[in-house]
């Protein structure tokens, strides 16, 4: 007879359910979290989603499968079926190998002992990942924990599960992401859930050793859990990096997440993990498989043989960035603007209201009349209305003419317009063809 919801509830706020044998094998042993888990997790037949008879996942090579999710049959488009698709689905968390590469990088990254089989499970991208985690622990009006600007998935998800969304002001010093520590503290109290990443996106801004240490501590004191999208990780130019999970109580209460998208540039691949305490983990895998099951097996090969390379292959990569942050940088204030100095990411943050412009109609402005799309900052954030992202991943070419086209656009809105005609000055720039070609060009 199935236990009314209420009475669950009831046993978990009162701590008697974590004698009770189902809790514990909901929480792998781990009880004291079930006051973490959300209405859906506690709700969630916990049963069978842990049961193989509902998720299967590879029979082994020496057994005959009956029991294919799909026929084996070829069509005039397909390219052809790989061994990935001849042994069906793959497990439910992930495979192997690709786990194995995640707990190495984060060995290689921090030093840090993750579990391959219990601690890391893998997801449709970082999106999922937070998908995941929102579904695992948050409920209707519940409060979250932002800092302003952020990546709009951040907000956008936590509000379509009905939590409060606190944001925390923010802004770059040296590349340094700094708040005001008793602001952050007074929308601490109470929260759920703290979510960050680091490096910051859109602004690039890494938190320094002290703030992530404050930031653990206040987590701690207030029992928040945090979610940290590491997803920007390797775009470090200013030394290295400190992860919250490896602080005092981070094995406790940090979600860690990362992705093939941004971090190795494969964004059709769509591959994302989680890892952290396994106890947390365990709930984020459920809510997940009951949505978003099975990540493709052949993306989980691209992705684990990414994660898996040297880290040396990535130096020219990063240096490359780096020219680049600096020619941006230069091109920008060499129009008056004066962007955000980021310390990682790919991304200049980039105040536009002296213009006379709100970030949202610069940017439309800019696409419509010159073909140049910037993000509007008013999306990451209440302080990023007078903001544009402007990103430095694009190719040497593209990125030198999208800076030409916005420099016309900018001296355009600055020139006075006679007879519809822009007055010309002696003090114009030089046209794109005079203009000096960055280090990193290949032209």
């Amino acid at each position: 007879m199935a236990r009314p919801f209420w009475l669950t509830k009831l046993l978990v706020r009162s701590g008697v359910a974590r004698f009770l044998p189902v809790a514990k094998r909901l929480t792998d042993g781990g009880t004291a979290y079930l006051r973490y888990y959300s209405d859906t997790v506690l709700a969630a037949p916990a049963e069978e989603m842990m049961d193989p008879a509902y998720f299967p996942g590879p029979a082994g090579p020496d057994a005959i499968d009956l029991n294919l999710p799909a026929p084996r049959a070829e069509s005039g488009v397909s390219p052809g079926r790989g061994g990935t698709d001849r042994r069906g689905n793959p497990p439910v968390w992930g495979t192997p190998e690709l786990r194995n590469a995640i707990a190495d990088l984060y060995v290689r990254r921090d030093g840090r002992a993750v579990d391959p089989d219990r601690e890391i499970f893998i997801t449709h991208g970082a999106t999922a990942a937070y998908a995941a985690t929102l579904d695992a622990f948050v409920n209707p009006g519940d409060r979250v924990v932002l800092f302003d600007p952020c990546s709009p998935l951040f907000a956008l998800g936590a509000q379509s599960r009905r939590a409060e969304v606190r944001w925390v002001p923010t802004w770059t010093e040296d590349g340094r992401c700094r708040y005001l520590a008793a602001g952050f503290e007074r929308a601490m109290r109470g929260a759920k859930l703290l979510v960050l990443s680091d490096p910051a996106n859109p602004t690039g801004a890494c938190f320094g050793p002290d703030d992530l240490d404050h930031i653990a501590w206040i987590a701690a004191s207030y029992d928040v859990l945090v979610y940290a999208d590491e997803s920007f990780a390797r775009f470090r130019y200013d030394g290295r990096r400190r992860s919250l999970a490896v602080l005092a109580g981070g094995d406790r209460r940090v979600l860690t997440a990362g992705s093939v998208s941004q971090e190795w540039g494969l964004g059709s691949v769509r591959v994302g993990w989680l890892a952290g305490p396994r106890h947390l983990v365990r709930a984020c895998a459920l809510t997940a498989n009951l949505s978003a099951p099975y990540v493709p097996a052949g993306c989980q090969q691209v992705a684990a043989r990414a994660v898996a390379e040297p880290d040396s292959e990535f130096i020219p990569i990063l240096d490359q960035l780096r020219s680049r942050r600096q020619y941006v940088a230069d091109r920008l204030r060499g129009l008056g603007l004066e962007p955000n100095w980021p310390a990682g990411g790919y991304f200049m943050w980039v105040p536009v209201a002296g213009l006379g412009l709100d970030g949202r109609t610069f940017a439309d402005r800019l696409l419509k009349e010159q073909k140049v799309r910037v993000g509007p900052g008013f999306a990451f954030g209440p302080g990023g209305g007078g903001h544009v992202r402007i990103s430095f991943a694009a190719d040497d070419g593209r990125l030198r003419e999208g800076l030409a086209r916005l420099a016309a656009f900018v001296n355009g809105l600055r020139k006075p317009v006679v007879s519809g005609v822009a007055e010309q000055t002696a003090e114009d720039p030089p046209s794109p063809d005079e203009e000096t070609k960055p280090v990193f060009s290949r032209v």
